[in-house]
């Protein structure tokens, strides 16, 4: 992108109306909004932040920056026809509605703080070391299918496979019943971004509807049979803890929001981490050599984190944030009013010169600066442990078996301002 073609996105940017080659490659739009408009005031009235400091700022101020998205998502979801039958049960709200603002992701305390609670106590380390075995297996499945084969797509026959098979586990899911959950995923959150069209909308409010259905039978069996509620994440939800339990349409919903937040995500992180490689071949060359110099379980573990944290980085997996500001406030010398509508740019901070020493590098041993792909403060990611864990498993083994894989074609970008991945990337091993 040149330089005259990014000062004219940066000049007229709205996020419901973003080209294509914005959506290729955002970064250099990000760099000169950083330098020259850091808090940008958005034509629909909002105020759009890329300065890592700015971003951290409204993420430890929970009480005057607010998650809950109820005044947002009213307009956006709950209405006609979408708010009636045949896609909201009797006395529900539209199904995209009711799943937002009821998910651990969109709400403020003292809500967020027991909703959280509860999924924290279910995602103990034991339950995240439990799923490695399990882990392993499944990637090294995978493995040995794209070897028979010779290559084939790094997102559809890897990436994508790996998280929704974990969630599954998770939550008990029995095998059978998972292929409809990579869809219904992307479908609901696909309805997140700024702007969508009239067949995704609908698509998004079936998707939560058929999944809510599914769920509300997996969870009446678990309570007539119910697991260990040490390693049984779903039984841990239903009994709850200490007294505290979560309601019927909580505990559902924040179901599809465990699969639903580990899903895109983690695929995103896998499929972004192996393409960047290939862009990247002195990067790629020298965390194989050290990968192979490793001179025990711990030091190879280490060095694989870093790489991670350093993927999520270079390319976020989820690009924004929102947040409502429920009082005046002032954001890097920028006056906001009550009521001002704030979008956090994740990807943007990730690559602040202020935070980072030549952010535009990817640079898999980097230990300066704090990446923000997992949020902060009282919103960060339940389950970033889950997280690491995925990616260090699946992306070393990924190097170990494959150290010389190739691309075959260009990747297909996913063409989403909030999700940053690929749709398709097929390789050769």
């Amino acid at each position: 992108m040149s330089t005259e073609r990014a000062q004219a996105i940066a000049r007229d940017l709205d996020l419901r109306a973003l080209p294509a080659d914005f959506l290729a490659n955002p970064y250099p739009v990000y760099a000169l909004l950083q330098e020259h408009e850091p808090i940008k005031r958005m034509p629909d009235g909002s105020y759009f932040l890329t300065r890592h400091a700015d971003v951290v700022r409204v993420y430890r101020d929970a009480q005057t920056f607010s998650a809950d998205k109820k005044v947002e998502f009213g307009p956006k979801y709950n209405k006609p026809p979408y708010n009636t039958a045949p896609y909201a049960l009797p006395g529900h709200d539209a199904p995209l509605f009711e799943h937002h603002t009821n998910s651990l992701v969109f709400n403020d305390p003292p809500l967020h703080t027991r909703v959280r609670k509860l999924i924290m106590g279910a995602l103990t380390r034991r339950a995240i070391d439990d799923l490695a075995p399990a882990l392993v297996t499944l990637v090294d499945h995978l493995l040995d299918h794209l070897q028979a084969q010779g290559g084939g797509d790094l997102i559809e026959d890897f990436a994508s496979a790996i998280p929704v098979e974990i969630i599954g586990n998770l939550l008990g899911i029995p095998h059978a019943d998972r292929s409809p959950l990579r869809g219904w995923s992307l479908a609901i959150l696909g309805a997140l971004e700024p702007r969508i069209t009239p067949s995704q909308e609908d698509l998004g409010h079936r998707s939560v509807r058929e999944f809510y259905t599914y769920l509300q039978g997996l969870v009446a069996a678990r309570r007539k049979q119910p697991g260990d509620p040490e390693r049984d994440v779903l039984t841990r939800l239903i009994q709850g803890e200490n007294g505290e339990q979560l309601s019927e349409i909580e505990l559902l919903q924040n179901c599809q929001f465990l699969l639903n937040a580990g899903h895109e995500t983690t695929t995103n992180l896998i499929g972004n981490a192996l393409i960047c490689l290939q862009e990247n071949s002195s990067e790629q060359a020298q965390l194989l050599q050290r990968m192979a110099q490793a001179s025990d379980a711990g030091t190879h573990t280490a060095l694989l984190n870093l790489a991670v944290d350093e993927f999520l980085r270079f390319e976020s997996s989820n690009q924004l944030g929102n947040r409502r500001a429920l009082q005046a406030s002032q954001v890097g010398g920028v006056q906001l009013p009550a009521g001002a509508l704030v979008t956090l740019c994740i990807g943007a901070a990730n690559r602040d010169p202020a935070q980072f020493t030549h952010p535009e590098q990817l640079k898999l041993q980097r230990t300066d600066g704090k990446h923000l792909a997992f949020g902060f403060g009282i919103h960060q990611c339940a389950g970033l442990s889950l997280a690491r864990l995925e990616g260090r498993i699946a992306i070393g083994r990924f190097l170990q078996r494959f150290p010389g894989y190739q691309l075959t074609q260009a990747p297909v970008r996913g063409g989403r301002a909030r999700f940053r991945g690929f749709l398709n990337a097929a390789f050769r091993v």
